[in-house]
């Protein structure tokens, strides 16, 4: 395509491997970032083949000028973490529904075909039916997770009432390489890699025995090239995940047998706005985008840890 595709947040972990994919495709790629989040490290072996917006998206100025002359969006800025939005509601809220909406409302003005949006698992709350399905109520238990849930129903009405495509892709617990370790807010796989290589107790938030469908980053990374051209797929909202569920427990033995070490785990008392189980139906990818998760949580975890050792990070 002639136009740029814009990729939102495209110095953080889930963005900068949508960055590096559509750059094997030839695609012209546009990225916009405030940095607070994200990491220009992750781009500096592409940098002189994409153009770099460094701004914040809460600015609609900011919005109308990445989108100049963009075909697709992938919108992956945020700040994608449960507890940092317990602290900070507000300041999360501006970044995870204030600058999705500004981005919208660009797309809307711009003509930009179609708006990809990385929404979250964490909108079904702590439901008791598995798999989460997507016509089942809402119930969001964190301000992140409300905030999220608030940009699919943004994106769906500027498709129902301004005809711009917009498809909400709800993530369930990403991994992979060049995910963040170091931050109190890190996700738990990185996390305990890194802990345990350097042979610190791992923190487990309960008993151990909560659920999630750990996704592996290849096949969120398609699952977002596949949701910008699908034809039947504009207005909707779509699982991504493996349709598998590891609890925590079986996650420690899985990298005890990869990493040939023990863990060291500590249980402390669950945190609030934590969800107990999670597993997606992928019933609705499948359909609609033709998805398929190619990398499996096993192997997934050999090729994280692969990378974490390679790059020495700890």
């Amino acid at each position: 395509m002639s136009d740029h595709v814009l990729v939102s947040g495209g110095a953080g972990f889930i963005g900068s491997h949508l960055v590096h994919r559509l750059l094997t495709q030839g695609e012209r790629v546009r990225v916009v970032d405030n940095l607070v989040t994200g990491n220009r490290e992750r781009l500096r072996d592409v940098e002189g083949a994409i153009e770099f917006v460094e701004g914040d998206l809460a600015d609609p100025a900011v919005c109308e000028a990445a989108l100049c002359n963009v075909d697709g969006v992938l919108h992956q800025a945020a700040v994608p973490s449960v507890q940092r939005s317990l602290k900070n509601p507000v300041e999360t809220n501006i970044a995870n529904v204030t600058s999705t909406l500004n981005l919208l409302e660009g797309c809307r003005k711009r003509g930009v075909r179609r708006f990809v949006y990385a929404s979250s698992s964490s909108a079904y709350g702590d439901t008791p039916v598995l798999p989460k399905r997507e016509d089942m109520p809402p119930n969001p238990l964190s301000p992140y997770a409300l905030q999220k849930f608030v940009g699919e129903r943004y994106s769906q009405l500027y498709f129902r009432l301004y005809n711009l495509e917009t498809v909400s892709l709800r993530y369930f617990n990403v991994f992979g390489p060049s995910q963040d370790p170091n931050s109190e807010y890190s996700a738990v796989i990185p996390k305990f890699v890194s802990r345990m290589r350097r042979g610190e107790p791992l923190v487990v938030y309960g008993d151990g025995e909560q659920s999630r469908d750990f996704t592996y980053i290849d096949n969120v990374v398609e699952a977002n090239l596949l949701a910008l051209r699908a034809p039947h797929a504009a207005g909707s909202v779509i699982n991504v995940g493996c349709g598998e569920r590891t609890t925590l427990n079986q996650l420690i033995k899985s990298l005890e047998e990869i990493l040939q070490m023990r863990a060291v785990v500590e249980y402390q008392a669950p945190r609030p706005g934590d969800v107990r189980d999670s597993l997606a139906d992928i019933g609705v990818a499948q359909k609609l985008l033709g998805y398929q998760p190619r990398v499996g949580v096993e192997e997934g975890l050999r090729r994280t840890v692969a990378y974490f050792a390679s790059k020495a990070v700890c």
